[in-house]
């Protein structure tokens, strides 16, 4: 054998940190998983898994809300108050509508409530990791948005207000940036979900509401939110671009 053959390097697996204190649930999450080519580290509290995200790092979280040391969500906010960038997904049996709004303004990405389909889990998972795949394929180039008084900047996934960062989510900045592109262009919620999460299964519009809310609260330290993030009664949402509407 000569030494001019030249070999490619595999592939590397997406990791999943997965935390749940349900030993049958989470050895059925992980074989699905598994299915999908994907490595799953598996924890059970919020400590393990925090020792396990300082230490490593993963391209998606799994976690549970009722865990034997606290409420997840604890941790959900922990991460964004670091600015850790990984995607979350709750997977909980706190099925009212006032926990899955609770669940998405700390911070998760998406939230699946229990009992559910490992299909859906595997959809949602294979959407949640193509988005991460996205923002890693975009950090390779330079693609900014202008609007004079913000910028939106992909290389950095930034927004800037002046000489002010706007410390986004992932979801949070994919979802102005969406909008950003298409300024004055009106998205339904079902739009949106599918554009930005990746699917679009109907009774989740309030993932959107939720993220929007989120995004609004963020921008308004420096633009009229409202006004930027636009509510179309009975349609949807739009982006108009900010002028000079900083917040005094």
């Amino acid at each position: 054998m000569n030494g001019n053959h030249t070999f490619s390097q595999p592939q590397k697996n997406a990791q999943i940190l997965l935390v749940e204190d349900e030993e049958d649930l989470a050895t059925l999450i992980k074989l699905n998983l598994n299915v999908l080519k994907l490595d799953v580290t598996h924890c059970s509290t919020l400590t393990e898994a925090h020792h396990h995200i300082n230490d490593n790092n993963y391209d998606l979280i799994l976690m549970d809300r009722m865990l034997p040391d606290g409420d997840g969500l604890t941790l959900c906010l922990l991460l964004e108050e670091q600015n850790v960038d990984v995607p979350i997904m709750m997977l909980t049996a706190k099925d009212t509508e006032a926990d899955v709004v609770l669940g998405l303004e700390s911070g998760a990405d998406d939230y699946l409530i229990k009992p559910f389909s490992v299909l859906e889990l595997r959809a949602r998972v294979k959407a949640l990791l193509r988005r991460s795949n996205k923002h890693a394929s975009q950090s390779q180039k330079s693609n900014k948005i202008n609007f004079n008084e913000m910028i939106i900047n992909t290389d950095t996934r930034q927004v800037l207000a002046g000489d002010d960062s706007i410390e986004l989510t992932a979801t949070e900045f994919d979802l102005l940036h969406y909008l950003a592109k298409h300024p004055q262009q009106v998205f339904s919620r079902i739009q949106l979900l599918e554009a930005v999460w990746g699917y679009s299964y109907s009774g989740y519009e309030h993932t959107v509401n939720s993220h929007i809310n989120r995004l609004r609260s963020k921008l308004a330290h420096r633009f009229d939110a409202d006004e930027v993030v636009k509510t179309v009664w009975g349609v949807g949402y739009k982006f108009s671009p900010p002028e000079s509407r900083k917040v005094q």
